[in-house]
């Protein structure tokens, strides 16, 4: 089986606009999805921009993130196990990142 990684984006505000109640709803299909046999591993990001790392005339200059103007944040990923790239695109599509207006980025872990 090979990996693959999905980097999830969304509006850094989504969960502001739902109930008490839809949020645990939430929270609970993002856990129960978590909890899926072919689901290796998978955080939650912080909420700050982070820090960028890119050469600057030789000197590594550190400057605060994100490293493009977006609407949107890397808010956390999830490593699973698929049998082709394609298998892989169609677990993504029962992500409950998707009911959010959340982007899912597919990729494949090299040399796996």
């Amino acid at each position: 089986m090979a990996t693959y990684m999905f980097l999830l984006y969304n509006d850094p505000n989504w969960y502001k606009k739902l109930s008490p109640e839809e949020m645990q709803k939430a929270t609970e299909k993002y856990m129960a999805w978590t909890r899926l046999p072919f689901v290796k591993d998978g955080k939650r990001l912080a909420g700050d921009p982070g820090h960028v790392v890119r050469p600057n005339g030789g000197q590594p200059r550190a400057t605060d993130g994100p490293y493009s103007e977006t609407k949107e944040i890397l808010g956390g990923y999830y490593t699973i196990e698929a049998a082709s790239y394609d298998e892989a695109v169609q677990r993504a599509l029962t992500l409950p990142h998707l009911d959010y207006g959340g982007t899912v980025e597919v990729r494949h872990v090299y040399g796996t």
